[in-house]
């Protein structure tokens, strides 16, 4: 096929040998099957911002590094160079989730390489060698759609023990392998401790998951796993091997309000301190 103008700095790097096809078109990037050497793998190339249907949504890029004050201030004017900034972060935040997630041992494609705007990565497949399907392609019995939705938990407590929330998840951005469900599309990762919209998010990726597999197994409709995930690791108790219920007991405990103050007090003491060095340093 004609080599896309995109991927010609990685064939004229030697990161590719040859591309082989088009995969997929989906809302924020192009995904092409290449060969590096003896191996087949996939290219994601990123689409321009004007040309994307997600847009980057201040929830998900809340509280997101940036190189220096300088890169901040051009994001938060919209310059052209705070939105090239941004666009930079934007692709980063997945390259850096992907490396991270899959150090921890989640099932996501691994990464081999971020060029030019490119990400080059596994090619997940199925039994056959073939493209693995998304989730909302494939059909489930029962007992599947349980083992399938107890696995994606297991996936998603791996997360968040890394300190990772998908933020996006759902029957669309999960293939099914030969070895079983893979998570995909990482660009609006959030960071779960430093986010003020993390729980929502986490409750919402968990309910995408009961609602897609409740409709083979019905009883998942009723479950509580996000709120159950998220109050464990709000206390402390979240780790790898926890076993969850599915089930989540409310607090009818009266809220303290001078705590509550206490913390909004030194959150903004601790936000004005960081602003004054941000001066200083410039």
């Amino acid at each position: 096929m004609k080599i896309p103008k995109r991927l010609e700095p990685l064939l004229e790097d030697g990161l590719i040998d040859d591309v082989i096809r088009q995969l997929m078109s989906g809302k924020e990037a192009m995904v092409f099957v290449v060969r590096c050497g003896d191996e087949v793998r996939c290219a994601k190339v990123y689409k321009e911002a004007n040309k994307r249907s997600f847009r980057q949504s201040v929830d998900y890029t809340e509280n997101r590094k940036v190189k220096n004050s300088r890169q901040a201030r051009a994001m938060a004017k919209g310059t052209r160079y705070g939105r090239e900034a941004q666009e930079e972060a934007w692709q980063n935040a997945e390259v850096d989730a992907l490396y991270r997630l899959a150090a921890a041992g989640v099932r996501v494609p691994k990464p081999y390489n971020f060029h030019a705007g490119v990400l080059l990565m596994e090619l997940v497949t199925d039994e056959h060698g073939n493209a693995a399907p998304r989730l909302n392609d494939v059909e489930f019995t029962p007992e599947q759609a349980r083992v399938h939705f107890q696995a994606l938990l297991r996936q998603v407590v791996l997360m968040l023990c890394a300190g990772v929330i998908h933020g996006d998840l759902s029957e669309f951005n999960i293939l099914i392998s030969a070895e079983g469900p893979v998570i995909i599309d990482l660009p609006q990762a959030v960071d779960a401790a430093g986010n003020n919209h993390a729980k929502a998010m986490l409750e919402r990726d968990v309910e995408n998951l009961a609602g897609y597999f409740g409709r083979f197994a019905p009883e998942l409709l009723t479950t509580q796993y996000g709120k159950e995930i998220w109050a464990l690791y709000e206390h402390g108790g979240l780790h790898p091997e926890v076993q969850l219920s599915g089930r989540f007991a409310h607090s009818n405990k009266p809220v303290d309000l001078n705590s509550v103050m206490r913390e909004i007090d030194d959150a903004r003491a601790e936000e004005a301190a960081r602003q004054l060095r941000m001066q200083e340093a410039d």
